[in-house]
């Protein structure tokens, strides 16, 4: 059954044509129709209210139909809307009609038997409309759907580590810990040194293996009471308490250290190494507490230096490093 209420702008600079046309959609019970004597009007009444379907004269002074398409287009696109384009014509050529396609004209009523092909084209229109702008609607619930997701995600879904949301709420954690307790605070920084050598070598299914697998390497390294994430394309983050501070310093996570760098990770590429660099940011709870972004900023420049002379070196936090 066609929709009577599907919204329809008819657009001609001569009046009597477009009275005719009118007619005929309110004849058929069509409620929502309306009337623009020129494309810069019929552009004003779209942005106010999109129609589903635009009936058009092709041939009108200022702006023909294949300009006012361009416009509809280019509003479509704002406003996440299809609008469906029948252009008015006596032009009968395969070289015009191509040319009206190629610009987003959906289809054209020939003004010699316009009385007999306007009403069936216009229930076509209204079919095609409405499955257009439902498409359009659910991808746009989608998007809006993935966007609160990630707002709130606290997974990498590539390796299942936790992401840097997730280490910056852990790391606030076991900050106000040691602020309590006593004791230190951990943040351990790896960063791939190569990962960008062998992202140009090796394909993206590859890298993805890779990643996997560091994770998987990475996890079984640390204490079972640590926490590992993954906080960027190649760097993860080791996030530990110590209850006596003499015990947070590299020596506790020399074996994560050389447990990446030393073993080739295997994948369906064959076994690939990788240059790991590590720092440490060891923050004592006697000397105050950092904030979180002082933790990783520190071990973010020291993380250049270990890059820079291949060991695992360590820092402490420096108030107001990121401002």
């Amino acid at each position: 059954m066609p929709n009577l209420d599907l919204p329809i702008l008819v657009v001609d600079d001569a009046k009597f044509s477009s009275m005719v046309v009118s007619r005929t959609l309110r004849n058929a019970g069509y409620r929502d129709v309306r009337i623009a004597n020129n494309a810069r009007t019929a552009l004003q009444q779209m942005e106010q209210r999109p129609v589903s379907v635009l009936i058009a004269d092709w041939l009108m002074p200022e702006m023909d139909g294949l300009e006012l398409t361009d416009q509809v287009r280019q509003q479509d696109e704002q406003n996440n809307h299809y609008t469906y384009v029948i252009l008015l014509t006596a032009r009968e050529s395969v070289e015009a009609l191509s040319e009206a396609f190629d610009r987003g004209v959906d289809d054209f009523i020939y003004k010699s038997d316009m009385t007999k092909q306007l009403i069936p084209r216009v229930f076509a229109a209204d079919r095609m409309a409405d499955r257009q702008n439902t498409l359009l609607q659910a991808n746009a619930r989608l998007i809006e759907n993935n966007r609160e997701l990630a707002s709130t995600n606290i997974i990498d879904l590539e390796t299942g580590l936790c992401n840097s949301r997730y280490s910056r709420q852990r790391l606030d954690k076991i900050l106000r810990h040691a602020e309590a307790r006593g004791g230190a605070s951990a943040y351990v920084l790896c960063g791939i040194r190569n990962w960008q050598e062998l992202k140009r070598a090796y394909p993206a299914s590859v890298m993805g293996e890779l990643a996997t697998g560091i994770a998987r390497r990475l996890g079984s390294l640390i204490r079972p009471i640590d926490t590992l994430c993954r906080i960027g394309d190649n760097q993860y983050a080791i996030l530990a308490y110590f209850p006596s501070p003499e015990h947070c310093t590299t020596a506790a996570f020399r074996r994560v250290f050389d447990g990446i760098n030393h073993k080739a990770l295997k994948t369906s590429a064959g076994y690939i190494s990788v240059e790991a660099g590590m720092a440490l940011c060891r923050a004592d709870a006697q000397q105050g507490t950092p904030t979180v972004q002082d933790m990783e900023q520190s071990a973010l420049q020291a993380l250049v230096d270990a890059y820079e002379t291949r060991r695992f070196t360590e820092t402490a936090p420096m108030a107001g490093i990121g401002a």
